[in-house]
């Protein structure tokens, strides 16, 4: 199976958004998305690294289903039960028919190869990739990158 993958996008939050952006330019692969008026994140602004579109207006939510809607699909981590933002991506996804998965990462072993046959079998180029912030479920940022390291490595992308 070939990665089709093109580019990933997220809202630039801390935790799984961050972890998304930079596991893909780690790899080399282009990142973009929008984020909120103001680069608005919880730890004050989306570093200017990560080179997103920033919204006129509108704030987390607007943002949410934004990248949802710009994407091919929308990968989602998550830990324990979806709430606030995370569940939110979830229904912007459904309500704009837009192939999602949900990738829990206190499950025993997330599974790499599950993201490559989800990848695959639903032609995802861009990838929004989402998921709680790190205030909310520390540790989502390192266990997300990890996943998403060992996706790449499996696939075949390395630094």
């Amino acid at each position: 199976m070939k990665l089709t993958l093109e580019k990933i996008v997220s809202g630039g939050q801390t935790g799984a958004d961050r972890a998304g952006l930079d596991a893909a330019m780690k790899v080399g692969l282009p990142v973009g998305g929008y984020c909120p008026k103001g680069r608005l994140a919880e730890d004050g602004t989306v570093p200017d690294h990560y080179p997103l579109t920033e919204m006129t207006r509108g704030g987390y939510s607007a943002r949410t289903e934004r990248n949802v809607i710009e994407s091919d699909g929308t990968l989602i981590f998550n830990i324990g039960k979806l709430s606030g933002g995370t569940r939110l991506t979830l229904e912007c996804a459904r309500k704009h028919n837009k192939p999602h998965l949900v990738i829990q990462l206190d499950a025993a072993r997330p599974n790499a190869a599950t993201l490559a046959e989800w990848l695959d079998q639903n032609n995802i180029r861009v990838l929004n990739i989402a998921g709680p912030r790190e205030s909310k479920t520390p540790g989502v940022h390192q266990m997300a990158s990890r996943f998403l390291d060992e996706f790449f490595h499996s696939s075949g992308m390395e630094p």
